[in-house]
């Protein structure tokens, strides 16, 4: 009998109920163990997901017998994390952002390599049919070359959401707002769907709605350039009410359309636009039957079956020993777009992604 995936989750908060349901239904995993700095959370997240092993740090969960684990704490712990796993010989799958530098990206992706683990970073939106269905068509050449590319995101935020977790809306605990934390899925996909790297960036952050409770951005604009010619927009807010959702849109040169389109958050996306030649269709995003103000678990539990095809390429990945769809270096790519916003808005100039970004 071939043996199983042997498991364990690091913290143990929202995100990582969608870790332990996607890792109990895979067949070819054997879930042991769980971690959070707080040993009660982490004791009353196995008794309900039936874990063996509990533990209030992640040193002992990883001397504990497994030999993978997923990754569920806040942004700048990962390079820690994912770098103390390697050493240890684990595979890993974080959560996004890969890290909130790129030297600490770096780092993690080093440590990986060095120690022959696989390494992937959860881009759930990538799995949507839609996505899927999208990316397909442009990389067989269906729209022509990529000549432009769009990410809107339109989402609502409120005070009880910031104040939810002592680590959202600071730059040492988050890394940023809007940019690193939610847009940061979509300019992956985005990027992802034209298949090549954003090579210069001019953008623009500001918090203008939530000010008295946050520090990072609430709202970014920024114009890209890809190394292929093309070029690209990127606006993003948790300005908005609540209910609205997300779109990634790319053109090709013979005028084809495709977009993938999630409304509202925490659906599944649908191609909105396909203006492929003979293909041609256009959905509405508009409709009264929707939750006009979905809460964070909602969303989640909507994402939750995107989760799980993840995390089951990742599992299968490990044990056929092949790379995930998902790379730790296609997550660098996101997360380089987004310090280069950071820092063009910073420096009010143009930034090319030959250097190396910091954020503000």
């Amino acid at each position: 009998m071939k043996q199983k995936v042997r498991v364990g989750i690091i913290g143990c908060g929202k995100i990582a109920l969608n870790h332990a349901k996607a890792l109990l239904a895979n067949d070819n995993v054997e879930l042991l163990a769980c971690a959070d700095v707080d040993g009660k959370r982490a004791a009353e997240f196995a008794d309900r997901f039936g874990i063996l092993h509990a533990y209030d740090n992640s040193t002992d969960l990883m001397s504990s017998g497994i030999d993978t684990v997923t990754v569920c704490t806040p942004h700048p712990t990962h390079e820690a994390t994912v770098i103390e796993a390697a050493r240890h010989g684990l595979n890993v799958l974080c959560e996004k952002p890969i890290a909130i530098s790129l030297a600490a990206a770096d780092n993690m992706i080093d440590a990986a390599e060095s120690a022959g683990v696989t390494f992937g970073v959860l881009f759930q939106r990538r799995f949507w049919e839609a996505s899927q269905r999208a990316h397909q068509a442009i990389r067989s050449g269906r729209i022509g070359t990529p000549v432009f590319a769009s990410v809107s995101l339109r989402l609502g935020r409120d005070a009880a959401y910031f104040n939810s977790d002592p680590w959202r809306g600071t730059w040492d605990a988050e890394g940023g707002g809007v940019l690193i934390n939610q847009a940061i899925h979509y300019i992956d996909l985005m990027q992802w769907c034209v298949g090549s790297p954003v090579v210069r960036v001019n953008g623009s952050i500001a918090t203008l709605k939530h000010g008295d409770h946050i520090e990072v951005e609430d709202t970014a604009v920024a114009t890209l350039e890809f190394a292929n010619g093309a070029l690209g927009v990127i606006q993003a807010g948790t300005t908005f009410a609540p209910g609205l959702g997300t779109q990634v849109l790319v053109t090709g040169n013979n005028g084809a359309t495709v977009s993938v389109t999630e409304f509202p958050e925490g659906e599944p996306a649908f191609n909105d636009i396909w203006t492929v030649a003979g293909e041609e269709s256009y959905q509405s995003v508009h409709s009264t039957e929707t939750d006009s103000d979905p809460s964070l678990a909602t969303i989640h539990e909507g994402l939750t079956p995107y989760h799980a095809r993840q995390i089951d390429d990742f599992i299968d990945a490990v044990a056929h020993h092949r790379a995930p769809l998902v790379t730790a270096r296609e997550a660098r790519k996101a997360l380089a777009t987004v310090l280069a916003i950071y820092e063009s808005s910073r420096t009010r100039l143009p930034v090319d992604l030959g250097a190396t970004p910091v954020h503000a």
